[in-house]
């Protein structure tokens, strides 16, 4: 509460140094431009003028924005807005001396040409100096405070525009304790410049050289840091990091690279960030209309796809997250880190199964949602195989559960989180996910029909890099104990994707199911967009070339067999899907495929008794019926050996 009386203070001092400028500056033009009576004779008529002008001035001012940035960040944004307020008060002197006043009423021109001219540069040294001044004294003092504490030189990685944000970030303070000690560039041309005073000291390929030498004269570096160029595929990363193997020196990436310094963030450098890079530009404007100020429901919020998804919820705009979570530890950890890193978003959070109807229900129904995200699920195919019943219950009864809730709870858009295994799905994984996306199609057809602006859609993406059980944790715990490193079949081929990107793109989906007309394709399966399928064999190789190591030679890949449930190539949309236009980038869609709901709610009630009675055979009977792409599974199946073998390193050459 405190902090408001103060912003407000602020912004009232702005407004009246800007008020006195102006009518400095009108005082200061005409003792410039007038001596002796010509001079009296303007100042005889200020009063009369100087007040509807100044409060005029003020009125401009506003428009422009001059109020809302904050002087500390001044910059050439703020200083074009000066100079065009400023444009418009001297063309409005012009009109006023020209044509409206001086001729009729003064018998003379009041101001004249030259006094108008010199008024435009009096007037933006006034409003712009004052504003500069105030940003370098507060640079100043960020710079000696932040050169003071920094005990830690770095040496930086990237291209000129990157690397100097970095710098602007150190010197301000905003990267603690750390301090530019030199530069390295992944072009030729940058070498012997220097950037904010660091010099740029050689390529990237040399920096176990630059490193070695500056520990040689007593300077060495403390860490290492990589802007986003450092790390594009063109700069060849891997070969660098090898370099640095035997630095033990730590590796940060940064973050975010806004364009101000208090907008850059560093995180510990992990494999995952350099095995895809992400294409897809997020509208972060359409994200920020859609989720300012509703209310929203995350069931599954402590998993590693809805922990991320409350952060850009509450990122967003969101002005209360309900988090439902079944895991205790899970529960505990999302809800801390978004008491930090979103303190002023309301966030509570309830154990809860989506399994227990009797709990989800009132649930829902007490807190109102205006957005449901339905992330909780069972997604381990080897598991589901085996438990099939508990892949029932939850993808299938718990998805059930929360479509109905969300509905009754009056919210206006849901979104289930499905899986690219739910298309001509071969196992039980896929087969239960795609009956929950036939589910929430059939309960969106009848809101649909009846116009009600209510809409329940499904998202589909394949693997995630560094979510929970997936491919690269495994791998990189299997390189870290030396090997060796499993992979299932030469042959497999995944799409991948980084978590940050899954969920701003599952938010950008929802947006624009909400805002879906009947101008435009109804879409009800969205799919991402994942770039190019890779061959785990290859992940495999480059992550263990990225520890340091050489596949074959160090670490050994070895090939377990396909499991279960599993197929060799994953695939975007089933043959019988139609396609939906979305126009957002990243994005594609089909149109809905589904059952009546009298005949679903059939096919429930014989899952259920299947359930009950431990029937695998029934279970599948009435996933066959209902999935026809799911009883020619057996055709789908590779045809590959399971009995583990050792793969030869020059295999991986295709």
């Amino acid at each position: 509460m405190a902090a408001q009386p103060r912003q407000n203070f602020k912004k009232t001092a702005i407004i009246l140094h800007d008020l006195v400028v102006t009518a400095l500056a009108i005082c200061l033009v005409f003792v410039v431009r007038f001596e002796g009576r010509q001079l009296e004779e303007h100042l005889r008529y200020l009063p009369q003028f100087l007040p509807p002008f100044v409060a005029y001035a003020g009125l401009v001012y506003w428009f422009f924005s001059l109020y809302r940035s904050k002087w500390r960040f001044a910059s050439l944004p703020d200083l074009s807005n000066i100079v065009k307020a400023v444009s418009v008060l001297t063309v409005s002197l012009l009109v006023v001396d020209y044509v409206l006043v001086a001729p009729d009423f003064y018998g003379a021109f009041y101001f004249g040409k030259i006094t108008i001219a010199l008024y435009w540069l009096v007037q933006i040294a006034l409003l712009g100096g004052p504003r500069l001044a105030y940003r370098y004294f507060k640079y100043a003092r960020s710079r000696t405070s932040a050169v003071r504490e920094a005990t830690l030189p770095a040496l930086i990685l990237g291209r000129g525009v990157e690397v100097e944000m970095v710098i602007r970030a150190m010197e301000a303070g905003t990267m603690r304790r750390t301090r530019p000690a030199g530069i390295l560039s992944p072009r030729a041309d940058d070498l012997g410049q220097s950037i904010r005073g660091v010099p740029v000291l050689g390529l990237l390929s040399d920096i176990d050289r630059i490193a070695g030498e500056a520990a040689e004269r007593g300077e060495a570096f403390r860490r290492i840091v990589a802007t986003p160029s450092a790390l594009a595929p063109e700069a060849q990363p891997e070969k660098w990091l090898a370099r640095t193997r035997k630095l033990a020196l730590p590796i940060s990436r940064i973050e975010a690279l806004g364009e101000g310094a208090r907008d850059t963030e560093i995180a510990p450098l992990e494999i995952e960030d350099l095995l895809v890079r992400s294409t897809v530009a997020i509208d972060r404007e359409r994200l920020g209309g859609f989720l300012k100020d509703k209310r929203v429901i995350v069931t599954g919020g402590g998993g590693s796809i809805g922990s991320e998804i409350c952060l850009r919820c509450a990122t967003f705009g969101a002005a209360e997250i309900l988090v439902v979570e079944s895991s205790e530890p899970a529960l505990f950890q999302i809800t801390e880190l978004l008491s930090v890193q979103a303190p002023d978003t309301p966030v509570s959070g309830v154990l809860a199964d989506v399994r227990d109807r009797e709990r989800i229900m009132p649930l829902f129904a007490a807190f109102r949602p205006d957005i449901v995200i339905h992330a909780a699920a069972l997604k381990h195919v080897p598991y589901l195989e085996a438990d099939w019943s508990e892949g029932i219950k939850t993808n299938i009864f718990g998805s059930v559960n929360v479509t109905d809730a969300a509905v009754a709870a009056g919210a206006k858009t849901f979104v289930m989180i499905s899986t690219d295994k739910a298309i001509e799905p071969v196992s039980m994984l896929g087969a239960t996910k795609r009956f929950a996306e036939m589910y929430a199609q059939c309960r969106d057809a009848e809101f649909v029909a009846a116009a009600s602006g209510v809409r329940l859609v499904a998202v589909r993406f394949g693997n995630v890099l560094g979510s929970v059980g997936s491919v690269v944790p495994k791998f990189k715990a299997q390189i870290a104990r030396g090997g060796p490193v499993t992979v299932t079949s030469p042959e497999m081929i995944r799409y991948f994707m980084t978590i940050r990107e899954a969920c701003d793109l599952v938010l950008t989906a929802a947006s624009h199911a909400r805002a879906d007309g009947p101008e435009t394709e109804r879409a009800a399966v969205y799919v991402l967009k994942m770039g190019q399928p890779m061959r785990i064999i290859e992940l495999a190789e480059r992550m263990i070339r990225l520890a340091g190591f050489e596949p074959g030679e160090d670490i050994e890949i070895v090939v377990s067999g396909v499991r279960p449930g599993e197929r060799l190539n994953e695939i975007l949309f089933a043959r019988d899907e139609p396609m939906a236009e979305t126009g957002l980038d990243g994005v594609m869609a089909a149109k809905p495929i589904f059952a009546g709901r009298a005949k679903i709610q059939s096919w429930l009630q014989r899952l259920e008794a299947a359930v009950k009675s431990d029937d695998r055979e029934a279970a599948n009977a009435v996933l066959d019926e209902a999935i026809p792409d799911f009883s020619r599974r057996e055709q789908n199946q590779p045809a590959v050996p399971a009995q583990p073998s050792s793969l030869p390193a020059a295999a991986s050459q295709h």
